[in-house]
């Protein structure tokens, strides 16, 4: 019977709730512009990761390991290259 209940799904499912609420919180206190974009960072990258491992059994799949973490890759430059290209075209003033 313990096999059959997903401890680490229901711990991860809650670890994701905290996540969320100290992202939330860093609303309702007065941080300083630094210390909200540290704080909202680290949750994010953490939020991310454990979405990833946990949720798509990317750590599970052994024989194609090679394969997911370079579609991980791509899509971390492929998201990179968005952000900052957007950040580039609307803020920095090119024209």
């Amino acid at each position: 019977m313990k096999q059959l209940f997903p401890i680490k799904h229901v711990m991860g499912y809650l670890f994701s709730l905290v996540l969320s609420v100290v992202a939330l919180a860093v609303i309702f206190f007065d941080l300083s512009f630094s210390a909200a974009m540290v704080i909202l960072l680290v949750c994010a990258i953490l939020q991310a990761s454990l979405q990833l491992f946990l949720f798509m059994h990317v750590s599970e799949a052994a024989d194609t390991k090679k394969t997911l973490y370079l579609n991980i890759a791509y899509a971390v430059f492929v998201g990179l290259v968005t952000i900052f290209g957007t950040l580039f075209t609307m803020i920095w003033g090119y024209q």
